[in-house]
């Protein structure tokens, strides 16, 4: 499998999910520099996560905007599967890949841990390796993961079935105590329409060893591989 990483100014997790993919896909993916305008013929575009451009203005809003999202955009509108973690997601959001957007967690403190997430829809390339309603844990860090929509836009996610992830509390309920940043819904990751585009704050490449604190990530990139 053929991938691509876009790394902006300020990405600090372009190489996490390069060794993710490297060790589960067995290719190195193709790192791309955000200025860059072409991108080779892959079968997958990371956003990976980080503080684009310093998170001046808001949360992705300048990486937007770089030459090289043009191409993404593109490429997103012919099929070819685009993944958004964390601040990837934040990119998503601000490029209208996706709807809604992610503001300053509740709390108002970044937040660096492991959480415990529902997976919402078995039914995409993403999370086809977990069972609908599996609950998995996975980190997080960042200080602006709190998804907002409006009503309707949380009407049509929860309807259509494009909440790809959820915050649970350890007994798997979506509690305002397992809710770390106050996402509506309690809303960790969602899909495009076509469920080949998936924005989620959690990290699933920080999580695909024992060695770093557990292995609930590894089905994440196996189901992307496979």
């Amino acid at each position: 499998m053929k991938s691509a990483v876009i790394v902006f100014p300020g990405s600090n997790c372009d190489r996490d999910v390069a060794v993710a993919l490297t060790r589960i896909t067995g290719t190195a993916p193709a790192m791309v520099w955000h200025g860059d305008q072409a991108i080779p013929n892959v079968d997958l575009i990371v956003l990976p996560g980080g503080f684009s451009y310093g998170d001046y203005l808001r949360t992705g809003a300048i990486a937007a905007h770089s030459p090289v999202m043009g191409e993404v955009k593109t490429r997103a509108a012919k099929g070819v599967p685009v993944l958004g973690i964390c601040n990837g997601f934040q990119i998503l959001t601000e490029s209208g890949l996706l709807p809604g957007a992610l503001v300053r967690n509740v709390g108002l403190h970044f937040i660096c841990r492991d959480v415990h997430l529902k997976v919402e829809s078995a039914d995409s390339m993403f999370t086809r390796r977990y069972k609908k309603g599996q609950q998995i844990k996975i980190p997080i860090a960042h200080a602006d993961g709190n998804y907002r929509a409006d009503a309707e836009t949380l009407r049509r996610l929860e309807g259509e079935g494009r909440v790809a992830f959820r915050y649970v509390n350890a007994k798997g309920e979506a509690t305002e105590q397992g809710n770390p940043n106050g996402s509506a819904n309690n809303i960790a990751g969602i899909f495009n329409e076509k469920r080949t585009v998936l924005g989620l704050m959690p990290h699933p490449e920080r999580a695909i060893e024992q060695l770093l604190g557990g292995s609930d990530g590894r089905a994440f990139f196996e189901g992307i591989a496979a």
